[in-house]
């Protein structure tokens, strides 16, 4: 697995946090063993998703319709980047103007 794909939920924009008890074993199910999911890093502004996958794009594709069916899709931004590498490719939201970044 060659990339880290990071989901980043942003805490204002979320109506509540309750999605978050479930969401990892949806997205297990959704995305297979194709991905290892690393686990979460929570801050006071955002909630950042962190999982392994050698197809990054392919992978946020998937975990995107699960995302959508819980209706927080316009409250996060997704970017991955190579395992260990310090440089983000943004993937969501579509021609972001903002640069990804971690706290």
């Amino acid at each position: 697995m060659n990339y880290q794909l990071i989901i980043k939920f942003w805490r204002a924009s979320l109506a509540d946090e309750a999605f978050l008890a479930t969401i990892e074993a949806d997205l297990k199910r959704a995305l297979g063993d194709a991905v290892e999911l690393e686990g979460y890093d929570v801050s006071p502004k955002e909630i950042n998703l962190f999982m392994l996958t050698p197809e990054p794009r392919d992978s946020f594709r998937r975990a995107r319709s699960v995302l959508e069916d819980k209706g927080i899709l316009h409250g996060l931004s997704a970017a991955y980047r190579l395992v260990g590498g310090a440089s983000f490719t943004s993937l969501w939201p579509l021609r972001s103007t903002r640069k990804f970044k971690l706290p």
